[in-house]
């Protein structure tokens, strides 16, 4: 049976991530193990805190990631999608796996808005022939919770959202995804976005 790895580093909620596998079919582990993680089919990077953290936390299992999606697909979940970019300027300037070109960047403080942006908000759909929203229309809505957005080219774009600025929901390159939204707190759509994952093994 197909076996997806949901990395551990100490960051994140693990175990609505692993429910919310379970609950589209996925026979999913929880390890920090790099044997387990390179031998895995597909890869979950989830992710809650702050991104110099989760990079650090990573530590020699970042050149894990990096060489596993050679061959398997990985998915980033909020933080961990984060982390795939180039760099960060949470608290300074940091470095992420770079497996997505762009920049993680603070949202601008703004009257009438509040940060984090957190609660439902809509996908656009900018790759509609991407396998991770097969099936999609318009006006999905996913469940946020973040401070910081993704900033990358369009060709890396896979959905955007608009909140104080347009941003990147969802991003991709070759084997590599990454949805902002937390899949496993958005109902039958995030749901679909995890079972479209799993398709893609």
């Amino acid at each position: 049976m197909t076996q997806i790895a949901i990395i551990d580093y100490g960051l994140g909620n693990l175990r609505s991530v692993i429910r919310g596998l379970e609950k589209a079919g996925a026979q999913a582990t929880i390890t920090c193990n790099a044997e387990e993680i390179a031998a895995a089919d597909g890869l979950v990077l989830p992710g809650v805190g702050a991104f110099h953290e989760g990079m650090e936390q990573l530590g020699n299992l970042k050149t894990v990631i990096t060489e596993s999606v050679r061959d398997v697909p990985l998915l980033g979940i909020c933080l961990g999608m984060q982390m795939l970019l180039e760099t960060s300027e949470e608290h300074g300037i940091h470095a992420g796996l770079g497996l997505i070109p762009g920049n993680v960047k603070k949202f601008a403080k703004t009257p009438g808005k509040k940060i984090p942006h957190m609660g439902w908000n809509s996908l656009t759909i900018n790759d509609p022939e991407s396998p991770l929203f097969a099936g999609f229309g318009k006006d999905e809505y996913m469940y946020f919770v973040h401070s910081f957005y993704a900033e990358t080219a369009p060709a890396f774009t896979l959905t955007t959202t608009d909140y104080i600025c347009p941003f990147a929901s969802s991003v991709a390159s070759g084997n590599t995804y990454g949805v902002q939204f937390h899949p496993e707190k958005s109902g039958a759509a995030g749901l679909r976005v995890l079972e479209n994952f799993m398709g893609m093994i």
